[in-house]
């Protein structure tokens, strides 16, 4: 079964939002603010899909309409609009019951997808991995399933014909007596399809999820400390990574551009290695399928010994998104892990809010968000020097070492993660004086190799 696009290039879509009046009974909440910022959302969402946005509509509702949500008579209007820019799809900003989405299309005479699907669209272009195809797929057929229509029994296929008729009589080969029926309709047959695929890419992915266990394996058997990246899509994740590890990750404004794990070695100022890694952008209302669907990025933040938020410092409501941003980390079973908060597009800020940022940081005595322009680099420095302090602690050690030359791999795992002072060659040895990680230290066993000068029992 191939994968299947909601939107096609440049199609030309009616985006429609609904702000909900019980929302306002949470302190502080502007129930046409919040809609209109989730309406302003699903905008840049069509565009990274690739649809042309014509229009949008906008209502504030008590309670959702059972049958088509936003009720009759707005989708008169809806269809009116549809009708006068000459959009053939609408895009609702929430999410539609299969009985809405058909009563709307009946209504409108339009094509109709809801928010999940348009995410669902965009992650399926995006996916370059492997894994991360199948897990989109995965997503799409699960929700595509209950909501199949059948055709009639029109579509319908004749069943009992297995059987004889005997030989003459005027049943013969058409089928048994009694077990004459409508057969298997195709919507049986889309169905039985759907979860053969199914259990197809389920055990695809599992595999891949294997294959993916030995490579981690095998990276932890070398200590690194491990950095996720988080943060709200689109608030320059990958930006702030490039200029990290100084790699060539995409970087585009439309949202979701990146969904494959990125991972890269960086070199802090104490001279520590680490692993730090660009993950998935978040987003509200994301489709729980989509949190299983991107394991391989999750697990490295799952995995990671320190977590740094990035926020869009010059996005209004940035507070309002680094919420979404924590119940998802909730989610993932990791709230608990050690987390630094970066404030990015600080470049992007008025002199004024810029200055007025810092003299609210400097109070916190160097424990606050730090403030960084992944585009034009300012503050990464900082960050760097921060990451270091924050990173749970791996202090260096100095030893004094012979090496036999035959320990190859131990050689070049403390040339790779430490630094080495001084060395030298004699007969069969090398001779260092170098400074490692303890935990290095330990797994590699260096306490063999000491020699005067080095106390062995602060890496045995």
């Amino acid at each position: 079964m191939k994968k299947q696009h909601q939107l096609s290039a440049a199609e030309r879509a009616l985006l429609v939002g609904v702000g909900w009046k019980r929302a306002s009974r949470v302190p502080g909440i502007n129930v046409a603010e919040l809609g209109r910022e989730s309406l302003a959302e699903l905008v840049e969402l069509a565009r990274s899909a690739g649809a042309d946005v014509t229009g949008t509509v906008f209502q504030i509702r008590d309670v959702a309409d059972p049958a088509t949500l936003v009720g009759r008579g707005k989708l008169d209007e809806i269809r009116a609009e549809a009708t006068a820019h000459k959009a053939p799809l609408i895009i609702f900003d929430g999410n539609l019951s299969p009985m809405q989405q058909r009563n709307i299309e009946e209504a409108t005479e339009c094509r109709v997808i809801d928010r999940t699907q348009l995410i669902l669209d965009i992650f399926a272009r995006h996916a370059r991995s492997r894994e991360g195809q199948l897990q989109v797929e995965l997503a799409q057929l699960n929700y595509m399933l209950p909501r199949l229509t059948g055709h009639g029994a029109a579509m319908s296929r004749l069943g009992g014909k297995s059987g004889g008729g005997g030989s003459g009589g005027a049943g013969g080969g058409a089928g048994r007596i009694g077990v004459r029926g409508p057969g298997e309709k195709k919507l049986e047959t889309d169905r039985r399809r759907i979860r053969d695929r199914v259990s197809k890419i389920q055990a695809g992915i599992e595999q891949v999820r294997k294959q993916r266990a030995l490579r981690r394996e095998a990276r932890n058997a070398v200590p690194l400390g491990t950095i996720a990246l988080v943060g709200y899509t689109n608030a320059g994740k990958s930006t702030l990574f490039n200029a990290l590890s100084r790699a060539e990750v995409l970087v585009s404004s439309r949202m979701f551009a990146t969904l494959d794990p990125t991972i890269r070695a960086l070199r802090l100022p104490s001279n520590r290695r680490v692993l730090v890694s660009d993950t998935v952008g978040f987003i509200r209302d994301l489709p729980k399928g989509l949190l299983t669907a991107f394991r391989a990025t999750l697990e490295e933040v799952q995995e990671a010994a320190l977590i740094v938020h990035v926020s869009d410092a010059s996005n209004p409501h940035h507070d309002e998104l680094d919420e979404e941003v924590k119940k998802i980390l909730d989610e993932l079973g990791v709230a608990g892990r050690p987390t630094l908060r970066v404030l990015n597009k600080v470049d992007l800020l008025t002199p004024e809010h810029r200055a007025e940022l810092q003299a609210s940081l400097a109070s916190t005595n160097g424990s606050g968000p730090v403030l960084v322009s992944g585009l034009t680099g300012i503050g990464v420095e900082d960050l760097l020097r921060r990451i270091d302090v924050d990173l749970p602690t791996d202090p260096m050690v100095t030893l004094s070492l012979r090496l036999p030359l035959t320990e190859g791999r131990t050689l070049a795992l403390v040339h790779a993660m430490g630094r080495v002072l001084h060395s030298q060659v004699e007969e069969s040895h090398m001779l260092l004086e170098a400074e490692v990680p303890v935990s290095m230290a330990r797994r590699l066993r260096l306490h063999k190799y000491a020699t005067d000068g080095t106390s062995e029992a602060a890496i045995a």
